[in-house]
């Protein structure tokens, strides 16, 4: 009887730390299998400075997870910054340089579509077979297997 007690609150453990498609906490990982497009969305929380010394608490509202690809075993960072700007300096310099402004606000979302014929499976196009996500951040992110 112990071991079977053992056993549940083992699977419930672990069921606990892996979430399915869904919103994942940090730390947490979902998985997607043979999906035609994955969707990452984080919720674009505004930047909070409320920690020591102004110091943010929530990254900027930002997301950092880990993508794991079984076509090819291979694992690539990815990062969305609602709140960060990426505009360039050259649109404040009066045209001085004669180059457009370029740039804007980072991304809260991203979609990745399976795409066919790589000649390289490094890709990340490549989302054939087993795919797993880890938040790696300090907020939640909503995963969309399609």
């Amino acid at each position: 009887m112990k071991k079977i007690f053992v056993l549940t609150v083992a699977f419930i453990a672990g069921m606990a730390m892996t979430a399915n498609a869904g919103s994942i906490a940090p730390g947490q990982m979902t998985k997607c299998n043979d999906a035609k497009s994955i969707t990452l969305e984080t919720a674009g929380n505004k930047n909070d400075a409320s920690g020591k010394n102004g110091f943010t608490v929530n990254d900027r509202g930002g997301a950092n997870l880990s993508i794991w690809k079984s076509s090819n075993f291979t694992t690539i960072p990815v990062s969305l910054g609602p709140n960060d700007s990426n505009d360039s300096l050259n649109g404040t310099d009066g045209g001085r340089t004669g180059l457009p402004q370029r740039g804007g606000m980072g991304k809260h979302k991203v979609t990745l579509t399976s795409q066919k014929s790589f000649s390289r499976g490094d890709s990340i196009g490549d989302i054939s077979g087993l795919v797993k996500i880890t938040n790696h951040g300090q907020n939640a992110v909503t995963v969309t297997c399609n």
